[in-house]
């Protein structure tokens, strides 16, 4: 298997973008919000880093990406399907995916959502939930801090592009 990304853009993002993903999760996780700084620090990531990583017209297409998903979700935002926060954070995750790995991702996004929320429900019913007792995403019935699986599903595909990349 080998990925679009190159090893190397992938050895640069991932030592920054994971704990900016981590920070997304256990905030999401906490409080049911992703912080916009922390959306920032990603967009920040990519701006700086892809200009080091990346060919520019490749790098100018793939900051393109984060439009393209920001603007749907947007709309999906306002109909209340989707978080802000979530819309946001994806939007921002966007650049660090190569075009060509986009089924891969959705596919790893897909698996580790039912993961992460087979997790959290385990977590939350059993005496794990003492170690977080606070936690808001415990009691909001009927939401699911994506963040826990969004943050998680960049950090697995970058690692997959160290580990099979270009």
């Amino acid at each position: 298997m080998t990925l679009h990304i190159t090893v190397f853009s992938a050895l640069w993002f991932l030592p920054f973008v994971a704990p900016i993903c981590l920070w997304a999760a256990w905030s999401d996780l906490r409080s049911m919000r992703i912080p916009n700084k922390a959306v920032l620090a990603l967009v920040g990531v990519f701006l700086a880093i892809g200009l080091i990583t990346l060919p520019f017209s490749e790098y100018a297409w793939r900051i393109l990406q984060l439009a393209v998903v920001l603007l749907p979700g947007i709309f999906l935002n306002m109909t209340g399907l989707v978080g802000a926060g979530d819309i946001k954070f994806t939007a921002a995750a966007a650049p660090f995916i190569a075009l060509g790995d986009i089924s891969l991702v959705l596919l790893i996004l897909a698996a580790n959502s039912l993961a992460a929320l087979i997790t959290h429900r385990i977590a939350k019913h059993t005496p794990l939930r003492k170690l977080a007792p606070d936690w808001e995403s415990w009691t909001r019935e009927g939401k699911f801090p994506m963040g826990f699986s969004l943050g998680s599903t960049l950090v697995i595909y970058l690692g997959l592009g160290v580990a099979f990349g270009q």
